[in-house]
């Protein structure tokens, strides 16, 4: 997704109620608005002044410096090639953005109203007057319409299956542009088109948008390139003439003066630059580092501090990936066989210090989530393609293997070894080979992250113990990021991010026209055409509930096809700072939104006179 959709709470204030319903008459005729939501009302009317969760006045200046790991080629992040610099999106606007109280709303950023068909067949956006480009250019339909032919034709794969429902194109006036979509149901492209970057056709004209470039581009958003040193670092500087400061939707946004973001060869070193006061911030993912990484002065003296951010977004998917174009993974019997060999009650115990919960669903911490049996609004979707389907989908609820002991990790392995034999697999010389060819079961996990080491050696010491042979291999940030793009690989941990409103992102997550695209997100090459039936009626869902009722439909048949060897999740942020922040109190349901956080002048004089080290800048 070019960015995360963003997430809601229920409901309006009673004194809203009248102004909503308008706002949904206007919305049925088609008439101009300030903003448009997927399903439902907006929460915001056109005359709000800015977002609940934002401080209005925090005050501008100072410099958040951030940690990126491994290297950076590129300062386009708009095509497959290279790897784009860190905190590069700061630089691009669309023509829509997200609130992050809400399900799946947009508001108008660089397009003052949104015009949506009765039918939702076109959307028609009408530019602010007063965007423009970094070099001082209007922003016009023309640039609008080089965005979305540029980015479908030479672009990131996901841009061509994000926009291959749009028919259309077509410029209406200077400041106007209309997108016509295609037959089917698709609520959600009139807000995924307000998803565009709007790239300047004045820039890109003369240049090749689908290579890598160092030369800092033209941008419109709040913030552009200071200075930087290819793979060692990069300064973003607030742009004093920034045309959308004083939008309702920036207000209380973009508060730092400068944005710095140094790279580091890993998260080990990365750490140690960060306790040595090289950096600001950071957000933890690792449990164990969170919970005995941080044993030092500064945390003890008060200049470091740890919070929590709690969130309610679905936590999507991370975990072990089959890539199934491989011969050895295409049986679905051999990747169920392989997941009583990953003890997540163990790494839990002795190596995350009970912190996770298991994930088991694609959509976990949120009502997308499939639990129980189908219900009979389920089963009217499912039934049409019970005999593409397992039949597991319809009669028992998916759970990951259980290890609570010995006893029951050593049954968890006579399972994988009875569904192994039935998949033809058995034992020689204390091997597990190919009955028919005599081939040893030997496959790679590719990480780039060596934190990943910690998870996937125990993994391969109980593989072993099948006959398996796993080895696990880790490679740089670069080698790492063309492999997967291949699809070069037998395994990787992967995650899938989800939102509370799945849609077109969908198709290039599991279609089958994904599956041979490189670069697409289908990692594990998933070929199924009821899969594919089940993501196009996720998104043709007209309503929030037969939405959730399809998401759970689809979360039923992926769970069942064994695609990943599921992991865990926790739903809140964990971050790590330097105690010179201000944020706002309240923490919308997207959880933490860096980009509401300031410098508090008082903090950070209090931390430069307390003897707060510096890394060198």
């Amino acid at each position: 997704m070019t960015r995360a959709k963003y997430r809601c709470r229920r409901g309006l204030a009673a004194g809203l109620i009248g102004l909503t319903c308008a706002l949904l008459a206007a919305f049925a005729v088609g008439a101009p608005l300030h903003g448009i939501a997927l399903h439902g009302q907006l929460k915001y009317g056109p005359d709000f002044r800015h977002f609940d969760y934002v401080n209005p006045d925090a005050p501008k200046g100072g410099e958040a410096r951030f940690a990126a790991i491994g290297s950076f080629d590129t300062f386009n992040p708009f095509n497959i090639k290279g790897q784009a610099a860190a905190g590069i999106g700061q630089l691009f606007e669309t023509l829509l953005t997200g609130s992050a109280d809400e399900p799946f709303s947009e508001y108008g950023l660089i397009a003052e109203s949104v015009e949506v068909a009765a039918d939702r067949g076109s959307v028609t956006f009408t530019l602010r007057s007063q965007a423009k480009f970094h070099d001082g250019g209007p922003i016009t339909a023309d640039d609008v319409l080089f965005s979305f032919q540029t980015l479908k034709a030479k672009g990131s794969p996901f841009y061509r299956f994000y926009y291959a429902n749009v028919a259309k194109a077509e410029k209406l006036g200077e400041r106007q542009v209309k997108f016509t979509f295609g037959s089917g149901e698709n609520r959600e492209l009139p807000l995924i088109m307000g998803q565009m970057p709007v790239l300047s056709l004045n820039y890109w004209r003369d240049r090749e948008f689908d290579a890598t470039t160092l030369e800092p581009p033209v941008g419109s958003g709040p913030y552009r390139i200071e200075r930087f040193e290819p793979g060692r670092f990069v300064v973003y500087r607030r742009d004093g003439n920034y045309w959308g400061k004083d939008l309702p939707i920036n207000r209380g946004l973009y508060n730092f003066e400068r944005v710095r973001y140094d790279y580091y060869r890993d998260v080990t070193v990365a750490l140690e630059a960060f306790k040595a006061g090289a950096y600001d911030l950071r957000v933890e993912n690792v449990a164990k580092q969170w919970v005995t990484g941080y044993d030092f002065p500064a945390l003890a003296r008060g200049l470091v501090k740890k919070e929590t951010f709690p969130n309610q977004m679905p936590s999507g998917m991370q975990g072990f990936v089959f890539n199934l174009r491989r011969p050895l993974f295409q049986d679905p019997k051999v990747r169920q066989a392989l997941a009583y060999a990953f003890d997540f009650e163990w790494s839990n115990r002795n190596l995350f210090h009970g912190q996770y919960v298991r994930t088991r669903s694609y959509f976990d911490n949120s009502e997308l989530a499939a639990r129980g049996l189908p219900s009979p609004e389920e089963l009217a979707v499912l039934e049409p393609l019970r005999k593409e389907l397992p039949p597991e989908v319809f009669t028992t609820e998916y759970q990951p293997p259980v290890a609570n002991d010995d006893a029951q990790l050593r049954a968890n392995f006579q399972k994988a070894l009875q569904l192994l034999r039935d998949a033809g697999w058995i034992f020689r010389d204390r091997k597990l080979v190919n009955a028919k060819t005599g081939e040893p079961f030997r496959f790679e996990l590719l990480i780039d992250d060596p934190t990943w080491e910690r998870i996937g050696l125990p993994f391969a010491r109980n593989l072993e113990r099948l006959g398996i042979e796993m080895s696990v291999r880790t490679v740089d940030s670069a080698q790492y990021e063309n492999r997967v793009r291949d699809f070069d690989f037998d395994m990787v941990v992967n995650v899938w991010g989800q939102s509370l409103s799945p849609g077109n992102e969908q198709r290039e997550f599991w279609s089958s026209a994904a599956a041979d695209q490189p670069g697409s997100r289908n990692l594990a090459g998933l070929k199924n055409p009821a899969i594919d039936r089940l993501v196009d009626q996720v998104i043709a869902a007209p309503d929030r509930a037969s939405l959730v009722t399809r998401t759970r439909a689809l979360d039923r048949a992926l769970q069942w096809n064994f695609l990943v060897i599921p992991h865990f999740h926790i739903p809140y942020t964990r971050i790590a700072l330097w105690d010179k922040f201000g944020y706002p109190s309240v923490t919308p349901l997207q959880g933490v939104q860096l980009n509401a956080w300031w410098i508090d002048p008082d903090k950070d004089a209090a931390l430069a006179g307390r003897g707060r080290t510096s890394g060198e800048r």
